[in-house]
């Protein structure tokens, strides 16, 4: 009696279709990392406090320094 074995089959990633949404991540997680670290500090876009207070748990928890 024989046993046919599966052998697995290498899977392909398509570079070209996830290179955009790799891209997209990149910019997006940049612009997050940009508010949470710098954003009312040494260079501020906007006026005011309203992104500093909503930012503000997430600069300690990733042990950003803010006051």
């Amino acid at each position: 009696m024989t046993h046919a074995v599966a052998t697995p089959l290498p899977v392909r990633i398509p570079i070209r279709e996830i290179l955009p949404y790799a891209v997209f991540v990149g910019v997006l997680s940049l612009l997050v990392m940009y508010f949470v670290s710098t954003e009312q500090g040494a260079v501020a876009l906007f006026d005011g406090t309203t992104v500093h207070e909503l930012v503000h748990d997430a600069r300690h928890l990733l042990g950003f320094p803010c006051h």
